[in-house]
């Protein structure tokens, strides 16, 4: 197989937006060749813990599964899934300032986007 290009960001997680101390919390892999796009998240409660004390580990947790239910598409998505892979991306990695917020988009090549996936979310999340 071929190895193609593909971009990813970090979902990261800034409890205190003053501080600006974050925790990576997630990936989004989007593959244009493949027409894959997916976000795999994890977060740490211990750390949110140790970094805010009175962060609200569900709520962050919800915010995260919904940028998977984004990237998944279908029904759930809102208005958000009639849009293709790539816009859907884009919108989901465009600089925002709340507790879950996108990194910066890097880049690679791979021949299997949901294993680079898993890949990039163990050695750069978990």
């Amino acid at each position: 197989m071929t190895r193609t290009p593909y971009e990813y960001a970090l979902l990261r997680v800034v409890p205190d937006l003053q501080r600006g101390e974050l925790i990576n919390a997630g990936v989004i892999l989007y593959s244009q060749h493949h027409r894959y796009l997916a976000a795999r998240t994890h977060l740490d409660a211990d750390r949110l813990r140790a970094l805010a004390p009175d962060a609200d580990a569900d709520a962050v947790r919800t915010s995260l599964r919904a940028v998977e239910v984004v990237c998944h598409g279908g029904p759930a998505a809102g208005p958000a899934a009639t849009d293709d892979a790539g816009r859907r991306f884009r919108w989901l990695t465009a600089p925002r300032s709340t507790v879950v917020q996108p990194g910066p988009i890097h880049t690679g090549l791979t021949e299997d986007p949901g294993a680079e996936t898993e890949r990039l979310l163990d050695l750069l999340v978990r």
